[in-house]
Order: structure tokens, then sequence, then C-alpha cells
């Protein structure tokens, strides 16, 4: 659980490193959000939809859009971060804006980050003396 809110609370810090389970851990924690707050909107949606289907509309959309709005600057910083550990620049997030760019950073966010520091800070595993101890 508390690698799921550790984006959360290093909400706009886009600096720094972020290991792959923080990112992959704060996904999965996106998606059973998503997930809980859609089924609780279309249950509401369709007890308040016999009285008016404009309702309704507004019931499923609005709650998961403000989410959505909260949480893109986690997202992209928790992206940069990733980025950063492996020694890219936190810039390379816009490849996502051309055609298959998204693809080409989801490879990045499976990738395992650079050993040891990097310009970006200390790597957030540790140092290798303090893996084999």
């Amino acid at each position: 659980m508390e690698w799921m809110l550790l984006p959360l609370k290093r909400y706009a810090d886009f600096t720094g490193r972020s290991r792959r389970m923080e990112y992959w851990m704060f996904q999965l924690g996106q998606i059973i959000l998503y997930s809980v707050v859609g089924i609780a909107c279309f249950v509401l949606a369709a007890l308040i939809g016999q009285a008016s289907e404009e309702l309704a509309g507004l019931i499923i959309i609005f709650p998961i859009l403000l989410l959505a709005m909260a949480l893109i600057v986690p997202n992209l910083a928790v992206q940069v971060r990733r980025l950063h550990d492996q020694d890219k620049s936190g810039w390379m997030i816009l490849i996502g804006l051309i055609p298959f760019g998204g693809f080409i950073l989801l490879i990045f966010m499976f990738l395992e980050g650079t050993a040891g520091p990097n310009q970006y800070g200390e790597d957030p595993k540790g140092t290798a003396a303090d893996t084999f101890e």
C-alpha cells in the first residue's frame, strides 16, 4: 500500500529517481481506484437514471474526470522520475505525443534503472554494497 501512495506524497516532485515498483504499484492503485469510482458512478446513475437521463450522464462522467485531473500531475511526476532512474531526461515523456510513442514509453517503464548514482541522484534501490550485506 505504501508503494501505491508514495507518488501522491511526492505529488509534484519531478526531481530524483523512482523504482519500477513505485511506478507499477501506483498504476495498479489507479486501476483499482478508477474501477471502484466507475462502478459506484454506474450504480448511482442507474438509480437516478430513471428520473433524469442528463443527470445520470453527469454522475458517470464528472467524478471520473475529476479523478483524472487530480492524478495527472503525480502520474507525470512518477513517469519523469522513472525516466530519470534510467539516466534519461524527463522531457522524453513528450515521446508519448507522437504516434506509437506511448508504446515506447511503456517499454521504458519496464526497463531497469541504472545501477548506482547517476546525474539525477542516488540509486533508489541502494548501492551494490547495501544489496549484498
